[in-house]
């Protein structure tokens, strides 16, 4: 059923080549409409140029941040020692892989972004649920990340230039030389964005060996004060590998999957550049798990040290690196972390969303326009605020909101590979009135399992500081594996649903 008619384009003008890879057919007239712009459309195979290194190379750039750096920082807090800790980070990035490489399949082969891909499943206009719950999960992100790579340029340059920086007047609680260091990192993000993806593949190539570089000097240095690599090393586990262990190992195996939920839903923003599916494969394979594993043990061992060289454990980077009173260390230390978090901001919290909100409105909203208004919301979201309290907003509101992105996930999945075999009309994804039109551009159907699964992935978790307590306590359970739970659900009802309950109009695969 459709409340338009449909367009006059043709819904079978693409062809296939030979390796798989899928475009507009030559000659024939791209889509157009309210629901199709240049950055939406998809990408011509002779631009689809990234290459293993590249992919590996985005990955490399993501993965070495400061938040990734308290992962491991934080698994040992909790009673683990390095080995449990690494191997806990390195399980969850195996398993979170495997969905990471079932949605990415689509962007090298069609060439489109997450938004146009969701709408194979949740419809042409209802691929803006999860696009718009994606977005603004970024827009949270992307704010407290820049205030984080203020920070750090207000810390380390008051090492650097004195008192006079550190203790200037303030405004609204904070130094005004810290609001002009979040401005400037701010500018210099939108600066890269507005460039565009060619712009960002060439930063991410060579930050990526930066920022390693950048670590491996950190764990040298750390090693040389502590007298060697045994003192990094030698901290035992409060827990042991008993019940105290396992018991805390699956709810911090979630959490850490949880971190990545969120690309490994909208990959195909980065993907639909692939030169092949072989490239991007291998180069996720060969990024994620083992780059986020390496960073896991200089983690672990560079913050085992701390204890050992200052008698306390220090796990923020930027704290650690200005202990040191080396002008060209606190130099080489500003650029590594400025570095570290533009990678994963620009690459993590503006490319998607800026994608998701040219769904919204793709006529009005270009990419860099959506770019920008992500750069503007996560301003209006008060980040140094989500910042202040950690516990009730960074893991409450945004980690709860993320959590529902895993239903998304299972949804795609059991579309695209279940139900279609990897197959789709580029065509019908722009227009009105094709085979993803469903009723009035939203298929119910994909609306409830989003729903169904995302009450139990987050219904039984602790809202706090929000509301007291949890809104339902029966799903308690539940709350430490919400991310399983959301997806494993989502695509079991879904798939349910469209076999128990087809469209009235029977979806026949692409030719």
């Amino acid at each position: 059923m459709t409340d338009t008619a449909p367009t006059a384009i043709p819904p079978t003008s693409q062809v296939t080549l030979a390796d798989g890879r899928v475009e507009i057919a030559p000659g024939s007239p791209q889509p157009s409409g309210p629901y199709a712009n240049e950055d939406l459309l998809p990408v011509p195979v002779e631009k689809r140029t990234w290459t293993t290194y590249n992919f590996s190379a985005l990955w490399v750039g993501m993965a070495h941040n400061t938040a990734s750096w308290t992962l491991a920082s934080g698994l040992i807090a909790v009673g683990m020692d390095w080995k449990q800790a690494v191997l806990t980070i390195a399980l969850a990035n195996v398993i979170v892989l495997v969905p990471m490489l079932l949605t990415g399949h689509a962007g090298p082969k069609y060439g489109i972004p997450f938004p146009v891909f969701a709408r194979a499943s949740f419809g042409v206009r209802g691929a803006n649920l999860p696009a718009v719950v994606r977005a603004l999960v970024a827009c949270g992100w992307f704010g407290i990340q820049t205030w984080i790579g203020g920070e750090a340029i207000y810390f380390l340059a008051g090492k650097l230039i004195g008192n006079g920086w550190s203790d200037a007047g303030e405004i609204g609680g904070y130094a005004w030389t810290m609001w002009l260091s979040f401005a400037i990192f701010w500018a210099i993000q939108v600066a890269i964005i507005y460039r565009g993806m060619e712009t960002i593949r060439r930063f991410e190539n060579w930050a990526a060996p930066f920022v390693l570089v950048g670590a491996l000097v950190m764990l040298m240095w750390m090693s040389n004060k502590a007298g060697g690599f045994g003192p990094l090393l030698d901290q035992p586990s409060k827990l042991g590998w008993g019940g105290d262990f396992w018991k805390l190992f699956w709810p911090s195996l979630m959490g850490m999957i949880g971190f990545w939920s969120t690309l490994s839903l909208n990959i195909p923003d980065f993907t639909r550049y692939g030169k092949s599916q072989k490239a991007q494969t291998w180069g996720q394979a060969l990024g994620l798990p083992t780059t986020m594993t390496l960073f896991a043990l200089l983690s672990v061992m560079v913050t085992s040290g701390s204890q050992a060289v200052y008698g306390e454990t220090i796990w923020d980077p930027v704290q650690l690196a200005a202990k040191t009173d080396n002008v060209f260390g606190l130099l080489f230390a500003l650029v590594t972390v400025l570095v570290a978090t533009l990678s994963v901001n620009v690459a993590a919290n503006l490319v998607s969303p800026a994608f998701d909100f040219s769904n919204i409105a793709p006529r009005k909203i270009s990419f860099r326009t959506g770019a920008l208004a992500t750069c503007v919301l996560g301003v209006l979201i008060f980040p140094w605020k989500l910042y202040s309290d950690p516990q009730g907003y960074i893991f409450t509101w945004l980690g709860l909101v993320g959590g529902l992105l895993g239903t998304v996930a299972g949804i795609l999945i059991a579309d695209y590979w279940v139900l279609r075999r990897g197959k789709l009309d580029l065509t019908d994804l722009y227009r009105t009135g094709g085979r993803y039109w469903y009723d009035g551009g939203w298929n119910w159907r994909a609306v409830v399992a989003f729903v169904t699964g995302g009450v139990l992935a987050v219904g039984g978790a602790s809202f706090k500081p929000l509301i007291d307590g949890r809104p339902i306590p029966a799903l308690e359970s539940l709350a430490d594996y919400g991310w399983a739970v959301g997806l494993g659900t989502s695509m079991a009802l879904y798939l349910a649903l469209m076999l128990l309950l087809p469209p009235a109009r029977q979806e026949q695969d692409a030719v």
